[in-house]
């Protein structure tokens, strides 16, 4: 007789044990593996069968596959000395409450569909807000990213200006100026994706210079909006950011706000990276005037140790943001008083994703994860020291939260070459990992801190590792 159902419970509870003595083992020995994938492209691809099984599998051969199959192709994210992009990493109670949250599988579309999701989600987005000392009366909202947390914000923002988009949209219309957002040279390109993506098109955006710390010049940002209504444009929103991708530098947020309110444009705060650096109350100063926002975003998957995906959107007028998404057929009416997730986004069904945040903040503590991020701006520091007494590098970019931009400088080098070759080889070498940007014009290395499981013995390794590979490139 054929077995119908689920995994047995029993076969379930072992196989869940084995897999996180598993997980358990993995963060014991990441410190020996390659934080790198070691494998050339199409080796998973080739080294698994064309088709599926016909008949089930026993775990325990799935489970072989994950160790022999599966790890070597993985990019080690949570390895303590990855310090490229920005570092990050989960937790185990995040991992916990992600497993729990697809046990539960909710589809958090209607309160009614899952009252736990969409008021646990509540409750712990405004403890975030608290922890990171925003503004009360926020409504915060779980999104994926910050790609598509930014997004809703813009789509507000543009509803605002009450032209009839949501009905008439805008193409085929002869009555819409072009609509403007401002946003610095050095804002994520997630911004100009959801330009397109809304269908404002790439010209929609006014890319504003920097100063000297690389952050949004205010008067060429002024001088930008007023010629633009010279010209017949509509301004309509600015993107200020808190910690930008490059270099986390920190754009003015009083002085944009003051800006934003002369003009009557939406103010939205790019905080997705440094937005968890803001529970340290000491570095408050960089979100003086963030009262003045219309929308903040903040990624707890960035840098408050919750697994990817989870970034918060904070928004002063929830009413506005219901009115550019809501849609409601006959059979998802309620009459309950209540609040209806799917009222605020392109998305329908929800993920559980309150339940692993709250996991964290609840296994932590507000004083833990302080503690722990402080650590790390504390290493990073200790790093940028040693780049600033070394005669064979220079910060090309001031410090900032956990951030490090440095570059690598010898007389007779091709500066730019050999900042590339020295990130290439530490790469390749698999006891770290760097990336890159580019600022004015020159290559610049970044070290980014940010992992669970970093520790001074860490930082010492890849600054080690920084002199070497130098040595090694220009034999001194």
């Amino acid at each position: 007789m054929k077995q119908l159902g689920d995994m047995p419970a029993d076969e379930f509870e072992t196989a869940g044990k084995n897999l996180i003595d598993w997980i358990s083992g993995y963060f014991s020995r990441i410190d020996e593996l390659p934080v790198l994938a070691d494998v050339e492209p199409g080796w998973l691809k080739s080294s698994l069968p064309e088709g599926p099984p016909s008949s089930g599998e026993d775990f325990a051969r799935i489970a072989e596959d994950l160790e022999n199959l599966i790890l070597p192709a993985v990019t080690h994210w949570n390895h303590p000395n990855f310090h490229g992009l920005f570092s990050t990493s989960t937790s185990s109670p995040g991992i916990l409450g992600e497993l729990v949250a697809a046990a539960f599988d909710q589809k958090a579309m209607l309160w009614r569909t899952s009252p736990a999701s969409t008021e646990l989600e509540e409750v712990t987005v405004d403890w975030l807000a608290k922890i990171l000392g925003l503004p009360d009366g926020l409504f915060g909202l779980i999104y994926d990213t910050a790609s598509v947390s930014t997004m809703h914000a813009i789509a507000a923002a543009r509803e605002r200006l009450d032209l009839d988009i949501r009905e008439k949209g805008m193409s085929g219309r002869d009555d819409l100026p072009l609509l403007r957002v401002y946003c610095s040279e050095q804002t994520h390109s997630s911004i100009e994706k959801g330009l397109i993506t809304l269908g404002l098109g790439k010209r929609s955006m006014c890319s504003v210079a920097v100063d000297d710390a690389f952050s949004v010049d205010c008067e060429a940002l002024e001088a930008s909006i007023a010629n633009d209504l010279e010209n017949g444009y509509r301004p309509f929103a600015i993107v200020a950011t808190v910690g930008t991708t490059s270099t986390a530098s920190v754009d003015n947020i009083k002085r944009i706000g003051e800006i934003a309110e002369k003009y009557g444009l939406w103010l939205h705060v790019d905080m997705a990276y440094a937005g968890s650096a803001m529970a340290l109350p000491e570095l408050r100063h960089h979100i003086e005037g963030i009262e003045k926002a219309d929308s903040i975003v903040v990624n707890p998957h960035k840098w408050f140790f919750t697994p990817f995906d989870l970034s918060v959107l904070f928004i002063k007028d929830r009413e506005i943001l219901k009115q550019a998404f809501s849609l409601v057929p006959e059979y998802l009416r309620v009459t309950e008083e209540v609040t209806n997730q799917m009222d605020f986004g392109i998305q329908l069904g929800r993920r559980f994703r309150a339940l692993k945040l709250w996991f964290v903040i609840r296994y932590f503590g507000v004083e833990g994860i302080r503690d722990r991020i402080r650590e790390h701006v504390r290493l990073a520091g200790l790093f940028a020291a040693n780049v600033e007494k070394s005669d064979r590098f220079e910060l090309a970019a001031p410090f900032n939260f956990a951030l490090v931009c440095f570059r690598a400088k010898s007389e007779g080098f091709d500066n730019d070459q050999l900042n590339e070759e020295l990130m290439k080889r530490i790469n390749e070498s698999g006891k770290a990992y760097i990336s890159h940007t580019k600022l004015n014009g020159r290559i610049a290395l970044r070290l980014s801190v940010g992992s669970i499981r970093v520790e001074e013995r860490h930082i010492e390794e890849i600054w080690s590792l920084v002199n070497t590979t130098f040595e090694d490139i220009c034999g001194r």
